[in-house]
C-alpha cells in the first residue's frame, strides 16, 4: 500500500473517531444537564388530603414527582393557616427551594412579599390576583382555572334533572328552587354560583336560587346544617362552594318522599350520596404546575412554557387546555341524555362558542347598590385575569340570606 493511501486511511479513521468522540461528548453533556439540573419545590397547603380542594393540588404534586423523577425534590407543608404562613415560607426558602407553590388566596400578600425578599426563588400563587399589581416581580406569578365553565355545565345537568322531574309530574315549574352553600361573598364564589344558576336557567327558565353563606371554607357540620335548612325551605337542587361533604350527606339523608338532588365541587360524592349525587366539576392544577416546574428547570420564563391565557405574570385557562374537568356523572340519577349534552358543552367551551354571563338580568354589587350591570350586553369572565371577577347578584332571581 502506498504511503499516500495509508495516510488517507489514517486521516479518515481519525476523523471518524473524532466524530464519535464529539457525539459521545455532546450526549454526556445532555445527560449531565438532565441529571445536574435539579430543583427543590415547595408546596404550602391550607388543608390536607382529607379535603378535596387540597387533594387536587396534591395530585398535581404527585404528577410532578412522577414526571421529573429525581430531578425534583418536593417539600410539602399541610394545614398552614393563612395568617401564619410566614414561618413556613421562610422555612422553604431556607431549605433551598427554587420554586414555591402556595395554594390559597389568603397566602397571596405574604407570598409576594417573600418573592421580593428572595428574588432567586420563583413563587406561584394559586387563585390570587396580585401578580400584575405594583410592584411587579419577575419571580411572582398567579394562576387559576376558569372554573365558571365547569359550574355552568354542572348547572345544565341540574336543570336537566329539574326538567325531568317536571315532565314526570313530580315537580311544578314554580317549585324549581335551588339552594347553594357558599363560603364567602367574594367574586370567586359569586361568579361560581351565578354561572351554576345560569346553567340551570338555560334549561328551566323559571328556576330561582337561594344562597346562604357559611363564612368558612370547611366546616362539615355547619355546611350540612345549612343544606338541611335549604332543603326544608323547598330547595330541590343543592350545590356548594365549600370544601366538605356535609351538603352531600344532608341530601342523602333526606326523606325519599322529597325530591332532592346534589351537585358537588372538587370531587365526586357518589360514594357518599349514591341516590342524590348528579355530577360536579373541578380545577385541574396539573397542566400549570408541571409546566412551571419544567420552566424553572430549563431556566425559562414560566409564562413562555405554560399553555393558557397569559396576562403579564398571570395565567388561566379552561376546558381548552384541560385546566377544568367535569367529575363523573351518576347515570343512575342523572336525566337521560346528560352525558351527550355535557360533551357538547365542553366542546362549545373549547371552541369559544359559549358566553355564560349573558341574558335578561340586572346584576347588583352587594357592597355598592349603585354599581349595576345589564347582562343583556354580556360579561366576559376571566378576560384579563385568571381569578374570577364577576361579583354581581342577579336581581329578583337570586336571594342571598
Amino acid at each position: 500500500m502506498k504511503t499516500e493511501e495509508r495516510q488517507k486511511i489514517i486521516i479518515t479513521l481519525l476523523c471518524a473517531l473524532a466524530a464519535i468522540a464529539a457525539a459521545f461528548g455532546i450526549h454526556c453533556l445532555e445527560i449531565g444537564s438532565r441529571t445536574e439540573n435539579k430543583i427543590k419545590v415547595g408546596f404550602v397547603y391550607v388543608g390536607d388530603i382529607s379535603d378535596a380542594y387540597t387533594n387536587n393540588f396534591v395530585r398535581a404534586q404527585r404528577e410532578i414527582e412522577n414526571q421529573y423523577g429525581d430531578r425534583v425534590i418536593t417539600l410539602a407543608r399541610y394545614n398552614v393557616p393563612e395568617d401564619i404562613v410566614e414561618p413556613v415560607l421562610d422555612e422553604l426558602a431556607e431549605a433551598g427551594c427554587g420554586l414555591i407553590f402556595t395554594t390559597s388566596y389568603g397566602y397571596g400578600e405574604k407570598a409576594k412579599e417573600f418573592a421580593e425578599k428572595y428574588p432567586e426563588i420563583q413563587f406561584c400563587a394559586a387563585t390570587c390576583t396580585n401578580a400584575n399589581e405594583e410592584p411587579k416581580l419577575s419571580n411572582y406569578h398567579t394562576f387559576m382555572g376558569n372554573i365558571y365553565e365547569g359550574r355552568y355545565i354542572s348547572g345544565v345537568v341540574a336543570g336537566m334533572k329539574l326538567s325531568e322531574l317536571i315532565d314526570e309530574g313530580k315537580l311544578t315549574r314554580e317549585q324549581a328552587k335551588i339552594g347553594y352553600i357558599a363560603a364567602f361573598p367574594i367574586a370567586e364564589v359569586i361568579s361560581g354560583y351565578t354561572a351554576f344558576f345560569l346553567g340551570v336557567r338555560s334549561v328551566v327558565p323559571e328556576a330561582e336560587m337561594t344562597v346562604k353563606y357559611a363564612d368558612t371554607w370547611s366546616n362539615y357540620h355547619l355546611e350540612k346544617s345549612i343544606a338541611k335548612e335549604l332543603i326544608d325551605d323547598g330547595c330541590v337542587i343543592i350545590s356548594q362552594h365549600s370544601d366538605t361533604a356535609g351538603p352531600a350527606s344532608a341530601c342523602e339523608e333526606t326523606d325519599r318522599s322529597k325530591s332532592v338532588y346534589y351537585v358537588s365541587y372538587n370531587e365526586s360524592m357518589r360514594d357518599i350520596a349514591p341516590t342524590t349525587y348528579l355530577t360536579g366539576s373541578k380545577i385541574n392544577w396539573t397542566p400549570y404546575m408541571t409546566a412551571a416546574v419544567g420552566a424553572v428547570l430549563s431556566g425559562r420564563d414560566i409564562e413562555s412554557c405554560v399553555k393558557g391565557n397569559v396576562n403579564g405574570r398571570d395565567i388561566g385557562s379552561g376546558f381548552g387546555n384541560d385546566w377544568v374537568r367535569m367529575l363523573e356523572i351518576n347515570d343512575f340519577v342523572a336525566a337521560e341524555g346528560t352525558q351527550e349534552r355535557v360533551s357538547e358543552l365542553i366542546n362549545g367551551f373549547r371552541q369559544n362558542k359559549i358566553t355564560v354571563f349573558k341574558g335578561d338580568y340586572i346584576g347588583v354589587d352587594p357592597y355598592d347598590p349603585s354599581d349595576m350591570i345589564d347582562l343583556r350586553e354580556g360579561y366576559i369572565e376571566n378576560e384579563n385575569s385568571s381569578a374570577p371577577t364577576f361579583h354581581y347578584i342577579l336581581k329578583d332571581v337570586i336571594t342571598v340570606e
